[in-house]
């Protein structure tokens, strides 16, 4: 009845692969979510300094 390791191990890394997988798709988006947010915020303060100063 005990047929080894081997069967448990390949049920388990597909799902360990997917898992990481979708974590590092997940972090990517929310960084590259961070970085526009900092754009558009120095964006905005650009356009508020040059509106203070009347250009």
């Amino acid at each position: 009845m005990d047929a080894g390791i081997g069967p448990i191990l390949m049920g388990v890394i597909p799902s360990i692969a997917v898992g990481g997988l979708f974590w590092f798709v997940m972090r990517g988006i929310i960084r590259a979510d961070r970085r526009e947010r900092e754009a558009i915020a120095q964006m905005e303060r650009e356009e508020a300094e040059r509106a203070a100063r009347g250009e």
